[in-house]
């Protein structure tokens, strides 16, 4: 291995510490995978706080993101339900062909605004992909919080 060691030696056992920052670097697959510099963050943090921080923040946004989604659902269903039961009983009217031309108006609407939005959602696409690459470690923290938020 190419990656910088110090040897510790202790009373009954000697162990080699590695620096997994150098290493990961001179490895191609992760070069590859990841560029060739592994970002601002990783060098002015530990792995262990990288992941700590990546963790806390991502159990706190997949929690307010179960919380939000699940009141969203609420609202969304049970409003649906109400119309459902309006119709039924006769106080709600539905014109159904203008229902059909505005879905239809809406549709070339969002295609017109969807070509011209295009560059932007790439630009902010890209920018997310390499922010990710740079910082694998905090958003791999931050992903596994992100699940537990939303399983807790």
């Amino acid at each position: 291995m190419a990656a910088r060691s110090v040897d510790h030696e202790s009373d009954d056992e000697s162990y080699e510490v590695l620096d997994l920052t150098e290493y990961a670097r001179q490895q191609q697959w992760w070069s590859r995978l990841f560029g060739h510099n592994s970002g601002p963050i990783a060098e002015k943090y530990s792995v262990a706080t990288q992941v700590v921080m990546g963790g806390v923040t991502g159990w706190c946004a997949g929690f307010l993101f179960q919380k939000v989604g699940k009141i969203a659902a609420t609202a969304l269903g049970g409003g649906f339900l109400l119309l459902q039961i309006a119709n039924h009983s006769g106080y709600v009217q539905v014109d159904w062909k203008r229902v059909e031309k505005d879905v239809n108006k809406a549709k070339r609407h969002l295609k017109k605004r969807a070509n011209k939005a295009a560059p932007e959602i790439n630009n902010f696409i890209e920018g997310s992909t390499e922010f990710i690459k740079k910082n694998i470690i905090l958003s791999s923290g931050f992903l596994g919080g992100f699940l537990l938020g939303l399983a807790s």
